[in-house]
């Protein structure tokens, strides 16, 4: 069985490293600063429709998506089939932007929701709340970071990053989809 090489773009290997993890960077800190602006201080609208109580269901199924998309991606790399881990996670990527506008949309209306669960239950929603936030501040440039290093060519690097990228952005994707149930089964 053949398999074909590594798809780059010329224009990202004119780009050097430290110029586009500086771009990357500041276009994560941004993201992320728009984010807790909207969750935390902005807080919510009077507009409630049917429409935007069901956008966290539709996220979590974004979530469940870019996971699957993710663990094909992942399964096509190892069996260095290249067009086929791209495509898989390039479709992880869309899904995973399409879980992020339906995220702001939900929260530009809805504002932060409350957890109301009691017992043992709270410390371990807590803890995997906490750390999904964590992550999810930390997945976007690793995520980006990853796609500039492939497209480069520069697959060593590109491998070294991934390897803690695809961990972290699976946990985001799967704790997001837990903490969908959670707050639904108790709030």
């Amino acid at each position: 069985m053949t398999h074909e090489k590594p798809f780059t773009l010329d224009l990202l290997k004119d780009i050097s490293p430290f110029k586009a993890i500086g771009v990357i960077l500041l276009i994560s800190g941004v993201a992320l600063g728009f984010l807790v602006w909207l969750i935390y201080f902005k807080g919510g609208s009077d507009y409630n429709s049917s429409l935007i109580t069901s956008l966290p269901a539709l996220n979590a199924l974004l979530n469940s998506t870019s996971t699957v998309l993710l663990l094909f991606g992942y399964k096509a790399i190892r069996n260095r089939n290249f067009s086929r881990h791209m495509k898989f996670n390039l479709t992880a990527f869309v899904t995973s932007s399409l879980f992020l506008i339906s995220y702001v949309i939900y929260h530009n209306f809805h504002g932060s929701t409350s957890f109301t669960g009691e017992g043992m239950i709270r410390p371990i929603y807590f803890f995997i709340l906490v750390s999904h936030i964590i992550l999810s501040a930390l997945v976007l440039p690793l995520i980006l970071t990853s796609f500039y290093l492939a497209f480069s060519g520069k697959l060593k690097l590109h491998r070294k990053v991934s390897k803690i990228t695809l961990p972290v952005w699976l946990y985001v994707s799967v704790t997001g989809v837990i903490i969908f149930f959670v707050l639904r089964a108790y709030s």
